[in-house]
């Protein structure tokens, strides 16, 4: 399955999860990202219940701290 993440096609196996693309991705605080999926903000609470699909336009925002 091929899908955009960050402007950038990739190809993913079948089935994936936003959670496991998390993971695959190797964020190691998932609490400091948010995920827009073809254009919806995807809750947190259910990405291990969304599923990546062929197509997908994916975006991640990785929030840093600083001052």
């Amino acid at each position: 399955m091929t899908v955009t993440i960050n402007g950038e096609h990739q190809t993913l196996p079948e089935p994936t999860t936003l959670a496991e693309l998390v993971a695959r991705l190797g964020f190691t605080d998932a609490r400091r990202i948010a995920i827009e999926r073809n254009g919806e903000l995807a809750p947190r609470p259910r990405w291990a219940d969304i599923p990546v699909e062929d197509g997908d336009q994916i975006e991640i925002v990785h929030f840093v701290g600083g001052g």
